[in-house]
């Protein structure tokens, strides 16, 4: 299958409704920055949150597609098309790298050789993912939800994801029917279901009349939970498959 994050639509959809996530993680991490590179920046979401962190942000991305957003999402930052296993900058250029899940595509072996030659000498790479928000904080409804919407666009088979050990963290946000609508439609399930050929409107259709129910008019709060990881330039880690 086609790359799921190389289209117009998911560029456009991680711009604009992806959750606010980074800002949160982000700011736990001590200090500031001179430069700093976002491996993954995907539309720019999480080169903007490195905003107060570094004097100097990067973001690479090898889906080049989601960087057509990128300067309007993070603006100040420079963009650029790569991969993590062949990072195109100068040995030790960066103190802070920062990998929003980005890691979970990477080969790993020549991605962390590669993190390790660009960060400076007491650099630090920052990993960090969540998983979906498909969950209140007290009712079940979205969680039914979700399930229902994976049984009827199921997942892509997706890379091995894996845990640095980090700290873990949950935090909510808010949505009302709308707003989770536009979200959701950023799920790699919808665009795998598009790729076989189910046509977006009648995926936002189905979605825009279940949730109504779900959200009943009102904001409720969706907790996201994920974790942090810090390491420093040639930490002795090997990260588990799960």
């Amino acid at each position: 299958m086609a790359n799921l994050f190389a289209s117009a639509a998911m560029a456009e959809g991680y711009a604009r409704s992806r959750p606010a996530v980074h800002a949160w993680v982000l700011r736990q991490l001590p200090g500031r920055y001179r430069r700093a590179l976002d491996l993954g920046c995907g539309s720019g979401i999480s080169t903007a949150a490195l905003a107060g962190l570094a004097e100097h942000r990067v973001g690479l991305e090898p889906a080049e597609p989601m960087l057509a957003w990128a300067p309007r999402v993070s603006p100040g930052a420079d963009f650029l098309v790569g991969q993590a296993e062949a990072l195109p900058f100068a040995d030790e250029s960066f103190d802070l790298i920062a990998a929003a899940g980005s890691l979970n595509y990477c080969d790993l072996p020549p991605a962390l050789r590669e993190i390790n030659r660009v960060l400076t000498p007491h650099g630090q790479l920052a990993i960090y993912d969540f998983a979906q928000g498909k969950e209140f904080e007290d009712p079940p409804a979205l969680t039914t939800w979700n399930t229902a919407f994976k049984l009827r666009y199921p997942s892509p088979e997706g890379p091995g994801r894996f845990d640095p050990g980090g700290e873990p963290f949950s935090m909510t946000l808010p949505y009302n029917a709308a707003t989770y609508l536009d979200y959701a439609l950023t799920e790699t399930n919808v665009s795998a279901a598009i790729a076989r050929g189910i046509p977006a409107e009648e995926i936002r259709a189905w979605c825009q009349l279940s949730l109504g129910p779900v959200f009943a008019g009102q904001t409720k709060s969706v907790i996201f939970r994920g974790y942090l990881a810090v390491k420093s330039r040639n930490a002795a880690w090997s990260p588990p498959a799960l």
